[in-house]
């Protein structure tokens, strides 16, 4: 660990995605940079942090004097809500439009020890920041502050590899689609041998958001505009690990100065998950509902599968087996 003037812990500002899995496992990086002696600010948006006290209870995110949780608006229209999840695409073009200027206010606000002294504890001065690669503008906020940037991809090298492919398939004329057509066509089983570390790969394999008809489509420019800024990142962090995807992080380093891989985080909290006192700080934005397992508990031992749409999913009770993105219905 670095040693700073006056004793001064490292401080860093941890910001993931508004989303229930990219929350869950920033905060788990955090945990491992607190128990490493970091100092924490962790930072969500409003309406998120409202879900986290309704779901958890008032005082579950009041932290620690070194582990402290802010907030900064999403830019989206006020809701009465504070239990459904948000229209993902909005949210993308948010993150993209409205959220650097209130996350620059933010660090410069830590940054200024008289701020800090009557705000946030007697804060030590931010040293870094570790932000979920798809909220890119902490770049420029990093670049204009003079604070480094570590982007942390909660995805697998391979998918990681897939969305930094995305600006390459444009330039090759490969997405978008020339019509609607193309996706049942047999367009799909093109195969792309020019991804380094990806043997036998066809455009479907990719990430479905090239499978468009439309130059502007916003969850394609999204994660194009996010893999490409990671070039100006002082590093990148994947949720993986190298035994598992050696070959597709020998690629990723020889494009990407600084690559490590730090899966599976939960796997590194056990070993000290009783000994931080940052374990009690929960991850969900939902009330969790225990009584499911009474009926799991009531069944034979492998007799049922459980089948995981995300957070963000919903069933629809009329069509058995169909399950679809919670985002804009």
């Amino acid at each position: 660990m670095e040693v700073l003037k006056n004793g001064d812990k490292p401080h860093v500002v941890c910001i993931p995605s508004p989303f229930q899995s990219h929350i869950k496992a920033m905060l788990k990086l955090a945990k491992l940079l607190h128990h490493k002696g970091f100092h924490i600010t962790f930072v969500n948006t409003e309406y998120n942090h409202k879900r986290f006290l309704k779901a958890r209870g008032p005082n579950s995110l009041d932290g620690f004097p070194d582990f402290q949780f802010k907030t900064i608006p999403d830019g989206l229209p006020p809701s009465n809500s504070a239990e459904s999840s948000q229209c993902v695409l909005s949210l993308c073009e948010s993150i993209r439009k409205n959220m650097l200027s209130p996350f620059l206010n933010l660090v410069a606000m830590l940054n200024d020890k008289s701020a800090a002294a009557s705000s946030s504890g007697l804060a030590p001065p931010v040293t870094c920041i570790v932000s979920d690669g798809f909220m890119s503008f902490t770049i420029t906020a990093g670049e204009e502050l003079g604070i480094p940037v570590v982007m942390f991809f909660t995805l697998s090298a391979c998918g990681f590899m897939g969305f930094y492919q995305f600006h390459a398939l444009l330039e090759k004329g490969l997405t978008p689609l020339k019509d609607a057509s193309y996706v049942t066509n047999g367009y799909l089983d093109t195969v792309i041998d020019w991804i380094p570390g990806m043997k036998d790969i066809r455009l479907k394999d990719l990430p479905s958001y090239i499978q468009t008809t439309n130059p502007d489509d916003i969850a394609l420019n999204f994660c194009m505009e996010a893999t490409q800024r990671a070039l100006r990142a002082s590093a990148i962090i994947l949720h993986t690990f190298d035994a598992l995807e050696q070959d597709l992080l020998n690629a990723l380093t020889s494009i990407f100065p600084f690559v490590y891989s730090i899966g599976p985080v939960q796997l590194l909290l056990d070993h000290f998950s009783k000994k931080d006192e940052s374990e009690s700080i929960g991850y969900n934005l939902w009330k969790e509902e225990s009584e499911c397992l009474k009926w799991f508990d009531s069944k034979e031992p492998g007799s049922v599968i459980y089948v995981n749409f995300g957070s963000i999913a919903s069933m629809n009770p009329e069509t058995t087996g169909r399950a679809w993105l919670g985002t804009c219905e």
